[in-house]
This record gives C-alpha cells, structure tokens and sequence, in this order.
C-alpha cells in the first residue's frame, strides 16, 4: 500500500490508509489509547484498540511508526477546528521503525534559549520551531522568484575571498593559500556588481560570516543574506521601489500561507500601507524622535521609535532611512552629488529593527579609485573589482536583506538566534563553547 501524507487525510474518509510519522502525543483511556501522529505535512488523532492497542503499549513520544487504519469522521460534537479536526484515523496495525530516548523535557514547555539550542536535533521538531522555519522558506522562496519575475538572474556567490569584502570590516581568516591569507566573505557585494556588467540584474542568497565581538540580540556570526543588484538605474530611490516591490510580495505570500502562524504566535501580520513606504532622510528621522543630528547612524532603541512612529502616523511597519554620511558607509556607496559629506544610500527598517542596507554605487572608475585612496585603501588590492570600472558599467545600485532579521521581526521574535536553523555566535557553534 502507497503511504498517505497526513495532510490529504480528509480525502479518504472511509477509506484505508498507511501513514508513516512520528508520535507526538500518547494518552490512554483504559481500552482505548489516543495517539497524535506527524509527518512532514500535518498530524491527526489516531485511536487504538484490541490488536492495535497491544501493539501500541510500548510507543513513547517521538518514536517513528508506521500505521495502518481506516479514516472515520468523528462525532460532531468531537469536531474541532484544527487541521484533521473532523476526522480520526481508527488503528488496525502499528510497526516500529524507530524507538527514541526519553526525552529530557516536555515538548511543550517554554525554554530558556541556551537549552533550546543546546538541543536543536529535538526542539526543531516542535510546532513553535516549525512554524518559524516554515515562514523562513516562504520568505525565501518568495524573495526569489519576485526577483525573477522582474528580469533578475540568480548567480552564486563565493565564500572565500582574497580580501574583505568591505575593505575593513572584521573577517574570518583562512590559512589554506600557500603564503597567502583568505577571508570569509563578509558580503557578496563586489562579485554582484560584477556581475551586473554581464547580466544587468542579479541576485544571490548568500552565506556571509562576521568575526566581530558582538553577542547581541541582532547579532550572528554566519548569517544568510539576499542581496539583489541591478543596472541602468537612475539613482538609489531605484533600488528602493524595487525592494518595496519585493517586501510587499514577501508579506503578501507569509500572510496568506501562515494566517494559523500568527495566530499561535500571538502576534499580527506585517502592517504595509497602501501608499508607497515613509521615506525620512536620517536627519528628518533624528529630529522627529528629537535625537542628536550630529550622530552618524541610528542606534536600535531610535529604530524602534521611528518604526513606532511610522506605523502610527503612516500605518506601516517599514520605513526608509536615505542619506547616511558618506564616510559611514562602505567605500562603494556613491555620495549625494549636491551634497558628498552624504551618501545616495539607505536601510530599511521593519518593526524596530534594521533589515536591509542598500545604496546607488560608483560607476565612475577614477572617482572609486579616488575614494579608495580617501578611505586609505590601497586600491591595487581592488584591481580585480576594478576591472567592472574600468570596462565599462551602468549606473548600478542595490541592498542586502537579513534573512535571520526579516523572519525574526516577522513574528515578533526577541531573539535573532531562534530565526536561524543552526545559529553561530561568539559563544556557540552547535553546542555551547563556554558555560
């Protein structure tokens, strides 16, 4: 007999089936045990008796089965508004595939997040765990093929790098090139405006690595990011429709595929407007949460009261923050022609928290050569980026998404660590590395 997906149960009433899955709930009524099955695409309510009650005695939580029985619907007033909620599968056969140890805690208790982590094997498989990592995908999923639909192609981008990315920024280093020294990528950035000089538009979701000290809410040491880079813009508001474009995809696909998400989680979908997303240069920001406008960037409790405000005053949970200082920026972020102690940049903020930075590039070959030896970067350790430059490329911009930020702020998750499948920080690769 073909095995049966959990999820297209309510097909095949009255009917015989096999599942295949993993107990998740065991509760026995004397003659009767109840047991709650997962697979991949949902669970249901199996009931065991006679035969297939002896069989079921020695089934614990997690232990991996596989069920024969017979789909029937069950009395209306055991009906429940759930998925499989108005049917049961009534038990004929159970075989073992897998026993599991006792687990070390109920599946449903509240973690602290070390222990949560400490045991990532298991606690992947709760409801709370799957939920996130279901949207995650959607997120991704979605993210890709907006871009293709507008004309982008999706290239892969290195991990290894002659030198860091961002030309200064803290760096993994590799020791494998004979007498010279690799890094981790800390961004895709150069390969994908290379890229742009063969094919316009691009993107990659991408693996980028941070060595910095930094053990934050925010912060990871490996994080996956979607970057997108296109050509032939007019200047940096380009990029940023396309990536409005993109977030409103995003949040249409998360809300219309995981409504049930955001109901165990408590929590509200995105909120975007129906106009285009407030716009606020870092000035205009600072003044309306009446901060210090001689300060360089935003600080996170400013970002969460410009998002505070936005969603008041605008009814959206995004908002751009344009015109950063030139020399906070990354050496490639084209300064505002007008006004060149500010740059043609932006990020974009979505529920308190700074998910995307983006900016128009040089296109100039000479004018980045300049600036490099501005910035006291010795532009012969560039002469491979430079080549897009030197040969010729349009007016070209582009940003970069936290895949880990977005998921976390989209459920409301204090921590960017439970937004991340595997995550690696300063103090844990799979497992703790102090105590």
């Amino acid at each position: 007999m073909e095995r049966t997906l959990i999820g297209d149960i309510p097909h095949k009433k009255d009917t015989e089936i096999l599942i295949e899955g993993w107990v998740e709930v065991r509760r026995d009524h004397g003659k009767l045990m109840f047991l709650v099955l997962r697979d991949r695409s949902g669970s249901v309510q199996a009931m065991a008796k006679d035969d297939a009650l002896e069989q079921s005695q020695p089934l614990r939580e997690q232990w991996v089965v596989r069920v024969h029985g017979i789909v029937r619907e069950r009395p209306e007033e055991m009906k429940k508004d759930e998925q499989n909620g108005d049917v049961e599968l009534h038990v004929n056969s159970v075989e073992i595939l897998s026993e599991a140890a006792e687990l070390p805690f109920d599946m449903d208790a509240e973690l602290n997040l070390d222990t949560y982590l400490d045991y990532l094997p298991l606690t992947l498989r709760t409801q709370r765990a799957r939920d996130i990592f279901s949207i995650q995908a959607t997120i991704v999923q979605t993210f890709r093929w907006a871009l293709i639909q507008r004309g982008f192609i999706e290239f892969q981008a290195p991990a290894l790098t002659g030198g860091d990315a961002e030309g200064g920024g803290d760096a993994f280093t590799v020791a494998y090139f004979n007498d010279h020294t690799a890094y981790l990528a800390t961004s895709p950035q150069l390969y994908k405006e290379i890229m742009t000089g063969a094919f316009e538009r691009v993107f990659t979701i991408a693996k980028i690595f941070r060595a910095e000290k930094s053990a934050t809410t925010r912060h990871l040491a490996e994080v996956t990011q979607m970057d997108f880079e296109m050509g032939f813009i007019k200047d940096y508001t380009d990029v940023m429709k396309m990536l409005e474009a993109i977030m409103r995809d995003v949040c249409a696909a998360v809300v219309k595929q995981h409504a049930d998400v955001f109901a165990r989680f408590n929590t509200k979908a995105p909120l975007v407007p129906q106009g285009a997303f407030p716009v606020l240069t870092l000035r205009e920001a600072q003044e309306i949460i009446n901060v210090d406008t001689s300060e360089p960037d935003l600080e996170p409790e400013h970002e969460r009261q410009i998002c505070a405000w936005a969603r008041e005053e605008h009814g959206s949970d995004f908002v751009f923050i344009t015109h950063f200082p030139t020399h906070k920026r990354a050496f490639y972020s084209l300064p505002d022609p007008k006004n060149p102690e500010l740059s043609y940049s932006f990020d974009l903020l979505f529920k308190g928290l700074e998910i995307n930075s983006g900016s128009q590039r040089f296109h100039n070959h000479d004018a980045l050569v300049a600036t490099l030896k501005e910035r006291g970067l010795d532009p012969k350790h560039f002469e491979y980026y430079l080549q897009l430059h030197a040969y010729g490329v349009p007016p070209h911009g582009g940003c970069s998404t936290g895949l880990e930020r977005i998921t976390a702020r989209m459920l409301d998750l204090s921590n960017v660590k439970e937004a991340a499948a595997f995550p690696r920080d300063m103090n844990r690769i799979d497992s703790r590395l102090s105590e």
